[in-house]
């Protein structure tokens, strides 16, 4: 397995832009995560290492469209309806022993094979039946209703990239070659744990001065939606022994840290410290808003990864900035969320120089376009707006005021991989 070299993370310099990190980050880690084979039905949400190849045709002859009669357009009259002698009968799964007899149709049904000597296909709801014989309409154009061989996939050809994230679509694409399964990355390892003496697990007894430690609970779930292997680490006391062996335990089981809280500079905060001992650590001085600086490092050559505690400051940072390092190491293929221009439904302004994430909804105008309306509350403890909310309104640094009505991009939940 690779490992991440020495100063994989390192930088200098002043306040740094979004996408100049974003940028560095992609140039310097790379995949860790080794190879192995699955069923397929077990493949989704796996990320593919290999290139898939048809070996064949898709669809493997050329087949009926509709239920209805294969004939051959050279057969049909120039003006007025044909009646022709219904010759053969073909279902899906047969095929016709021989070339249809000239001058007939061939009852056919969908998918069926086309038999040798016809080309195209009338639907049966076009269809007049008589006796023996069919009484077909004219104005049908040559090749009606076919499906020709290999339309979908031609024999050869990469349908499948290696590094792809597999989804259900993939995994019919896989089947529809013949493939049962399929070479995929195994999951990259990320151990979990918040810090901080003020979080107790949800479903203890409230005391005064204690919170519910909300991040642990959805940074698992990101990093498992992110295709991974999540490892809880529960939650460490604010103690520089405790916080140390809470890495060193993570090291030896895991790829990748993710932690949340004590990423500050304050007395109580420990994880700076306990990651400098174990590995080394480089606070990145990001111009971003929500977040503080996001930390990134090593420890014992695994991956780490610190992010803030502030819930809407974790989840932000952690889809934006923790996402892409984890899915390198993963091996994924690199690709940027998508984000779609709306206008905004208000005013809305930003300190220049600084990229912000806004939370926001998608609603209708009067007229039935999409607008997008920020959440009426933007500090990054209200977990509630992320739950609200239907995705991110990312405004890039240059930007300080914007109208009612301008464009904006938004970015679905779903590209970020929540």
């Amino acid at each position: 397995m690779a490992q991440l070299s020495d100063d994989c993370f390192a930088f200098g310099g002043e306040l740094m832009r979004a996408d100049e990190a974003l940028a560095i980050l992609a140039a310097r880690v790379s995949c860790v995560a080794g190879i192995e084979d699955v069923a397929l039905r077990f493949a989704r949400g796996r990320i593919l290492a290999e290139d898939v190849a048809a070996p064949r045709d898709v669809p493997p002859h050329d087949n009926a469209a509709v239920d209805g009669y294969a004939v051959a357009f050279a057969d049909l009259a120039a003006e007025g309806a044909t009646r022709l002698p219904v010759s053969a009968r073909v279902a899906a799964g047969q095929a016709l022993p021989g070339a249809a007899a000239p001058g007939t149709a061939v009852r056919i049904f969908t998918g069926a094979p086309m038999p040798a000597g016809t080309d195209t296909v009338f639907m049966q709801e076009d269809a007049r039946e008589d006796g023996d014989a069919v009484v077909l309409p004219p104005g049908i154009r040559r090749g009606a209703n076919r499906r020709k061989r290999g339309e979908d996939i031609a024999e050869g050809a990469t349908i499948l990239s290696s590094g792809a994230w597999l989804r259900a679509q993939d995994l019919g694409l896989a089947a529809s070659i013949g493939r049962t399964r399929l070479c995929v990355r195994r999951r990259l390892r990320v151990a979990v744990f918040s810090t901080g003496d003020e979080l107790v697990e949800p479903g203890a007894p409230p005391s005064a001065g204690k919170v519910f430690d909300a991040n642990r609970a959805a940074l698992l779930a990101l990093v498992e939606q992110f295709g991974c292997e999540a490892i809880d680490l529960g939650i460490v006391p604010d103690r520089l022994d405790a916080v140390r062996d809470a890495l060193e335990r993570a090291s030896a089981q895991a790829d990748a840290i993710v932690t949340s809280g004590g990423m500050s500079t304050g007395e109580e905060d420990h994880v700076r410290a306990a990651v400098g001992t174990l590995g080394s650590l480089h606070f990145w001085r990001l111009a971003i808003r929500p977040g503080r600086p996001v930390a990134l490092g090593q420890v014992r050559g695994k991956a780490f990864v610190g992010l803030p505690g502030n819930p809407v400051a974790m989840m932000v940072t952690c889809m934006r900035f923790a996402r892409p390092v984890l899915l390198a190491m993963a091996g994924a293929a690199p690709r940027q969320p998508l984000a779609f221009r709306v206008p905004t439904a208000t005013a809305l302004s930003k300190k220049r120089g600084r990229r912000e994430w806004l939370r926001a909804t998608i609603e209708r105008d009067a007229d039935g376009a999409p607008v997008a309306r920020k959440f009426p509350r933007d500090g990054a403890g209200i977990l509630t707006s992320l739950v609200a909310s239907h995705g991110l309104l990312e405004l890039p640094e240059d930007l300080t005021d914007v109208s009612a009505g301008a464009m904006v991009d938004f970015i679905p939940f779903g590209e970020l991989g929540a």
